[in-house]
């Protein structure tokens, strides 16, 4: 049997990775509502339809500062609707000012008008707001130079969000626009899903803090740095534990520690089957004929393709054990804790967004394995996207860094020619 007939025959025994993430997705659920002031709300997910209790705006209003009139009255003796000077101008008493602390009801006469500012309650009859800048910006009376279109500068009651309008749905992220949405309807509470508290946990005898140079048998801690501000990102509350030795009493009393503060823990490196993986040995273990707590699987993913899932402690937290190659790490958590994460929040959806995009080099691929390879994805002129993927692979860092995107380039790519299609998931980078 050939080399290549052989890597084609291990990939056959790894499970699809569509497979693995639907048993592992299918185990978690969101975590229990609950209910906060809309100034604490604000990175959560809701966890329930919101509707708007009141219309926004709540009464009629003026939209700009200026003169609120009867455009009957400017038509009946000023120039044209259209806009134009015509030589004329319209001549209104000022019977009063409105600002938008106002709470008076008022009513227009013909040929009056009232100044008033932005925001101000409208006088009844009043539909058309003359800007100050369109006339001689009179006092007892006023001269306006140009007629603007009825309605103009005028915001009417509801004309933005009728009561009873649907405002987001259960599974929105609330953002600051949310919030004044939302504030602005009358609503000061919002029933969220909290934030899930996430533990980042790197285990190994090699590994030492960084602030130091590796050295012969030493390798610096990128993972939990890197895997914390990931889960930052993604809206968790994030807490790096730090490097956990591969001492098995060790890291069972660390893993029982941290479930009393996490909905979800994050393990990296020793997932593999040599000698020296010790999450695996320990969280594998049959005791008293049951299986361990954590199961182990080979999955179809490149890079990485050991990855682990189960529950720790009383409240049987969920644990995701990732591999210990930072870029393994990092492609792990966005195909796996990536969407746990989200689901945990009640955010929908739980994957990232994609596109198909022309490829603009030919590639290879392992066949049977599903890759995820670090990409820079562009718009093109007139529609669609161009992606490139960037030197190195999933396993160069600086690859990793500079991609605005991952590559998907599924179990059968063996090739993709410059020209093809792919898929490609956006990383929502601030750049």
């Amino acid at each position: 049997m050939t080399a290549t007939a052989d890597a084609e025959a291990a990939a056959n025994e790894l499970t699809p990775l569509a497979d693995y993430l639907g048993s592992v997705l299918r185990r978690l659920r969101a975590l229990p509502p609950l209910d906060l002031d809309l100034t604490q709300a604000y990175g959560n997910v809701l966890a329930e339809d919101v509707v708007a209790p009141h219309s926004f705006p709540a009464f009629d209003q003026a939209a700009v500062d200026g003169y609120a009139a009867r455009w009957e009255d400017l038509v009946g003796y000023g120039p044209a609707p259209s806009g134009g000077s015509g030589g004329r101008t319209v001549r209104l008493n000022v019977v009063g000012d409105l600002g938008a602390a106002s709470w008076r009801p008022v009513r227009l006469t013909p040929g009056s008008c009232f100044s008033v500012a932005a925001g101000a309650p409208l006088p009844v009859a009043a539909d058309v707001v003359v800007p100050v800048e369109w006339t001689d910006q009179g006092m007892a009376a006023v001269e306006i130079f140009r007629t603007p279109k009825r309605g103009y500068g005028v915001r009417r009651a509801g004309e933005e969000l009728p009561a009873g309008t649907l405002l987001a749905r259960a599974g929105t992220y609330v953002s600051p626009a949310l919030v004044a949405v939302l504030a602005a309807t009358g609503i000061g509470h919002v029933v969220v899903r909290p934030s899930p508290r996430v533990v980042i946990v790197a285990t190994g005898d090699e590994l030492v803090d960084v602030g130091r140079g590796s050295q012969p048998g030493q390798v610096v801690d990128a993972n939990s740095h890197a895997l914390t501000a990931a889960a930052a990102e993604v809206g968790a509350l994030a807490y790096r534990v730090g490097i956990c030795d591969d001492d098995p009493e060790g890291l069972r009393g660390l893993l029982e520690d941290q479930t009393l503060r996490a909905d979800l823990i994050i393990t990296t490196g020793g997932t593999g089957t040599g000698p020296g993986d010790m999450v695996r040995r320990i969280l594998s273990r049959r005791e008293g004929g049951r299986a361990g707590p954590v199961t182990f699987t080979e999955v179809a993913l490149y890079p990485g393709t050991a990855l682990g899932f189960g529950t720790v402690g009383a409240e049987e937290v969920p644990v995701v054990c990732l591999p210990g190659e930072p870029g393994s790490a990092l492609i792990g958590f966005e195909v796996l804790a990536r969407p746990a994460i989200n689901l945990l929040a009640g955010a929908e959806p739980v994957f990232r967004p994609s596109v198909r995009a022309h490829l603009l080099e030919t590639i290879t691929s392992p066949g049977g394995l599903r890759e995820f390879r670090p990409a820079h994805v562009a718009e093109r002129r007139g529609g669609g996207y161009t992606v490139q993927p960037l030197p190195g692979g999933p396993f160069t860092l600086s690859g990793l860094a500079e991609a605005n995107g991952l590559m998907v380039l599924g179990e059968r790519v063996t090739s993709a020619a410059a020209g093809s299609t792919v898929d490609v998931l956006l990383l929502d980078r601030r750049r």
